[in-house]
């Protein structure tokens, strides 16, 4: 699983000693842009020191869940990936940041724009791949889809607007129950925010003090609105009221890192925060929509120039003597060659068959069937004990 060797950097480096055998640095320190505060005295550290090995780690998974997110959208466009697709390119940072700073105990839980969370949390990429193609190789034997992916400690993907942030309660409520010391971060965008069910979990979860961490990814549109249009508030990690909260730079992996680590030490020891992390989607808010109604194409080519944060993050390290622009080429090529490869797998991966699809849909079946319209249309249930392929 990625969070085992990853580490963390920021936006401002300065250069640290290099290794005279190799000619490159072995850590690099990095400061991060200011992080916003409500209802908290102090925040996260704002400067890390980053080895090589981190550094590598971090760009190494930015760039695969990009490669792997301009899969996807190839293959919805090639008609193999049906249904909704939401991809994330642009907001690699926040994923790999988060990821990073999560212990074994932690959980995650978000809306339907996780395939590379998916990645992150022990799936390969075939095994997300399949899963978008509907084939029985994918995490969820090809019956989930983009929107409803699984993994250990991750609870998805979940397709209904807002509903994920009241389950993440009840995950942080499991955790402190079990005595684990675990946390679960519950992920919503902006255009969630104004769910009623969102307030009502910062309520339970203030009330009964839950180690969870609420995190708006703000990427500046819901579904074809901006969020000045949608919000009457825009500084959504203010928005939890009597809940701390904690702004960060979402374009930036190490500022996430040191904001997540942070917000999970805070959260053991004092209850719930919101976290919001400013970032921004290149496609639109799924597949079927260009994303050009709503925004210009010159605003989000600004981005790709100025903030994206996987060529931000290059020109960091490099600068900083961490590593050679001619490694990343490689690194770039062998991702390249795994997701191609991947994909291929995937398109050539077969569909489980029509008895599979009554299976495995609940732990325990107390009737024996599944219900439908009518008594006439109820399906027999069995388990086969392959509801996922972890």
């Amino acid at each position: 699983m990625f969070r085992t060797f990853v580490a963390e950097l920021p936006v401002l480096f300065r250069k640290a000693p290099l290794n005279s055998a190799k000619n490159y640095a072995t850590e690099a320190k990095f400061e991060t842009k200011p992080f916003k505060l409500h209802n908290l005295k102090t925040g996260p550290a704002t400067s890390r020191t980053v080895t090589r090995d981190e550094a590598l780690a971090y760009y190494s998974a930015m760039q695969r869940i990009r490669r792997l997110e301009t899969s996807a959208g190839n293959l919805y466009k090639e008609k193999i990936v049906r249904g909704f697709c939401h991809l994330y390119s642009g907001q690699e940072a926040c994923a790999v940041g988060m990821n990073a700073a999560m212990r074994p105990q932690d959980n995650i839980i978000s809306a339907y724009r996780v395939h590379g969370w998916t990645h992150l949390m022990g799936v390969d990429v075939k095994g997300v791949l399949s899963e978008l193609t509907g084939k029985q190789g994918g995490c969820a034997r090809g019956k989930g889809g983009s929107m409803h992916m699984y993994a250990p400690n991750f609870y998805g993907g979940n397709g209904i607007v807002g509903a994920q942030v009241p389950l993440g309660a009840g995950v942080a409520l499991a955790c402190k129950y079990k005595g684990n010391n675990g946390v679960c971060l519950a992920l919503y965008g902006d255009g969630a925010s104004n769910q009623g069910q969102v307030f009502e979990a910062y309520n339970m979860a203030y009330l009964w003090n839950l180690p969870c961490i609420f995190v708006c990814e703000n990427n500046g549109y819901g579904m074809g609105t901006s969020a000045d249009r949608s919000s009457c508030n825009t500084n959504y990690f203010q928005r939890g009221d009597v809940l701390p909260g904690l702004w960060v730079d979402g374009m930036d992996v190490v500022a996430v890192k040191l904001a997540t680590d942070f917000a999970i030490d805070y959260v053991l020891k004092n209850g719930p925060l919101v976290m919001e992390v400013h970032t921004y989607r290149y496609s639109g808010h799924s597949m079927s929509d260009p994303g050009t109604s709503y925004r210009t194409r010159d605003e989000v080519q600004e981005v790709r120039q100025t903030r994206d944060p996987i060529s931000s993050f290059k020109d960091k390290i490099v600068n900083a003597g961490l590593v050679t622009a001619d490694e990343l080429k490689k690194i770039d090529a062998a991702i390249k060659k795994e997701v191609d490869e991947a994909t291929a797998a995937a398109k050539a991966d077969a569909e489980i068959g029509l008895p599979e699809l009554s299976t495995d849909v609940y732990a325990n079946n107390l009737e024996g069937y599944i219900r439908g319209a009518s008594p006439s249309s109820w399906l027999k249930h069995s388990s086969l004990n392959k509801a996922v392929n972890m």
